[in-house]
């Protein structure tokens, strides 16, 4: 699961998902339907079904949480220096006006720590990590379309 405001399932949630699978299985061990399941546990009948499938075929074993869907390549410190490089702006990187992109932020994760990311990498790094997409509000009168063009 994806949320805007985390980016993610926080481990003490993917513990408590985890605890609701295990108590799925034992209601299905029980007899319970998948319909039975879905409704108890305020799910939908396809992931009680997706449950019901993965007890069947791997016992318990199958509900049990995987752990993140991808491992972080940058470290706590690593982190913690990429959380500054956007509040100093993009100048220090060569860029001259105050846009930072997914291209211009994957190139300086690219440079400050030798580690590549897709542009979809970076989005959701950026994302689990509580940064999000700044729009303006409305367009601006000064807009010159032939200058955003090129």
């Amino acid at each position: 699961m994806r949320y805007a405001t985390g980016g993610g399932l926080t481990p003490a949630d993917q513990v408590e998902r985890e605890r609701v699978r295990l108590a799925a299985a034992s209601r299905f061990a029980q007899g319970a339907s998948q319909a039975e399941v879905a409704r108890e546990f305020r799910v939908t009948p396809k992931t009680a079904s997706r449950w019901h499938h993965a007890w069947t075929v791997e016992g318990e074993a199958g509900l049990r949480s995987a752990g993140s869907g991808s491992r972080c390549r940058l470290d706590d410190r690593d982190l913690a220096r990429l959380e500054a490089i956007p509040r100093r702006g993009p100048g220090p990187y060569g860029w001259d006006d105050q846009r930072w992109t997914l291209a211009r932020v994957a190139e300086v994760i690219d440079k400050e720590f030798g580690v590549t990311y897709t542009l979809a990498g970076v989005w959701l790094l950026l994302d689990r990590h509580g940064w999000s997409c700044q729009l303006p509000a409305r367009r601006a009168i000064e807009r010159d379309d032939a200058a955003v063009e090129t």
